[in-house]
């Protein structure tokens, strides 16, 4: 009696269904591998002369509503992180400012010794751009910050 196919056959067939059942096992692990390789982006302190201040007023807006702007002795200004030539800054403030659906808040954050013409200058800048609300900050602002964190 001779045999079909050799003599060998498949006792069990391919499945035409995805298996389930590791599914929550793996969006686990990659909501895992998202948490840890997600860079959250931090402002680097640029190093000034904080201007002292009697009293300061905190900012209640929320982080992506705040626009750091850093003046230093030099005239070089600097929005978050970039250095921005003068003449460019409300180039870059006004769309932020209208993204934000105007509720962004600028942090100007200008060394104690700079010449007041730079910092006027970035003002009349941030005028241009339409942005309204400007908070100036100091000495007695970044040690509050620094205690809540």
């Amino acid at each position: 009696m001779p045999l079909k196919g050799g003599g060998l056959e498949r006792k069990s067939k391919a499945s035409d269904q995805i298996p389930s059942s590791s599914l929550a096992d793996i969006a686990f692990l990659l909501l895992i591998f998202f948490m840890v390789t997600t860079v959250f982006r931090t402002e680097a302190d640029r190093p000034i002369e904080w201007p002292e201040a009697e009293a300061t007023q905190q900012i209640d807006e929320t982080r992506d509503n705040i626009m750091y702007i850093w003046v230093e002795r030099n005239g070089d200004v600097w929005i978050n992180d970039r250095l921005v030539p003068m003449e460019n800054v409300s180039e870059l403030v006004a769309p932020r400012w209208v993204e934000s659906g105007r509720r962004l808040r600028i942090s100007l954050r200008a060394d104690a010794e700079v010449p007041y013409r730079f910092v006027d200058a970035v003002q009349r800048e941030i005028q241009q751009a339409g942005a309204i609300y400007v908070v100036f900050a100091t000495d007695l602002e970044r040690r509050m910050m620094r205690e809540r964190r």
